[in-house]
């Protein structure tokens, strides 16, 4: 697909882009090559291609989900300023 100087002042008008005149031709150079090679990927038969979720045969490498620490909330709560029932009481912030 082509694009002439009046659909770059089109889409740069769309855009809110304000673009040099003498830059004109450039960006529709550079936009028309892209949408050719978005146009080249769409020609290409992808029928009984598998979508991959990541580009290299790669696993994640998982440990055990175990506890590594015993409870400290008695601790923890011990330095707060103030608690009730196992909670934290903070100053109320909306009115």
């Amino acid at each position: 697909m082509s694009l002439d100087t009046d659909d770059v002042i089109a889409i740069a008008r769309l855009a809110r882009l304000k673009i040099d005149d003498a830059d004109v031709p450039h960006y529709a150079a550079n936009l028309s090559s892209i949408l050719d090679l978005v146009a080249q990927m769409n020609s290409v038969n992808t029928e009984g291609v598998v979508p991959m979720s990541h580009p290299l045969e790669v696993v994640q490498r998982l440990r055990d989900d175990a506890v590594t620490e015993g409870n400290q909330r008695d601790e923890f709560q011990a330095v707060a300023p103030a608690t009730e029932n196992g909670l934290y009481l903070v100053p109320k912030v909306i009115e």
